[in-house]
């Protein structure tokens, strides 16, 4: 009988300004954090590098590409059923339209001037805003 190993798990999203200085905010339909809004990002698959699991996952969810540039934040969220690390990126640029490719995964997205984000965030999200504004 193989026993069933709890290990942490990575994700990796990125901090997508537009020209007016909105945050890109995408709402989970998932846990942790299910109904939540946040940066958009995804699941670290084995073997890949964590900026191209970003850029990956944020043009699978909504269709956009991105460069992914320097590390914003770093986020540790522990808790009873969930340990998982969160990776977000600033981006270099970004190309296309948000529009949601996986119903699954988001139920809806928006830009947000970051003096009038919605509630409830993610805690990576809370994390990135904080740096955005230089206050970590």
């Amino acid at each position: 009988m193989t026993e069933d190993i709890k290990r942490p798990r990575v994700g990796c999203g990125a901090a997508i300004l537009d020209d007016q200085g909105r945050l890109l905010l995408v709402k989970r339909v998932k846990n942790p954090e299910a109904d939540h809004w946040g940066v958009p990002g995804g699941k670290l698959d084995w073997g890949e590098a964590a900026r191209t699991c970003a850029e990956r996952e944020i043009h699978e969810e909504l269709g956009i590409v991105i460069k992914a540039g320097r590390v914003l934040a770093v986020t540790d969220m522990v808790a009873e059923d969930y340990h998982w690390v969160a990776i977000t990126y600033a981006i270099e640029s970004f190309e296309g339209e948000p529009a949601i490719q996986e119903t699954h995964a988001l139920h809806e997205w928006g830009w947000f001037a970051l003096d009038a984000l919605p509630a409830p965030l993610t805690a990576s999200t809370r994390d990135a805003v904080a740096a955005l504004k230089g206050l970590s």
